[in-house]
């Protein structure tokens, strides 16, 4: 079983204030969670072989890459309705 010390230390770490009921009851909680620690440590270990992931290509899938070409209307429309433009550029207020 963990010592009151332990606890009181640990939530010191934490920075946490328990009273004398609260370390009590974590003293009891830390220890049942120490305890099936234990409990892990002694199950059987499965070997297994790491597993591998396929996508059932016998190649990396890639494609190429293709320009869209988009509208030129798009943009300048997006421009034309900022407040506030020069040329061909959105102004907006400066942040620093």
């Amino acid at each position: 079983m963990i010592s009151k010390e332990e606890v009181q230390h640990i939530a010191k770490l934490a920075r946490l204030e328990l009273t004398e009921q609260e370390t009590e009851k974590m003293q009891k909680d830390m220890s049942a969670i120490l305890d099936y620690f234990d409990v892990l440590k002694k199950a059987p270990k499965i070997k297994s072989s790491p597993v591998v992931r396929t996508t059932g290509l016998k190649e990396n899938a890639t494609r190429k890459d293709l320009v869209v070409e988009r509208p030129a209307s798009l943009a300048n429309n997006l421009v034309g309705a900022a407040p506030d433009r020069k040329d061909d550029y959105i102004k907006v207020k400066s942040i620093l």
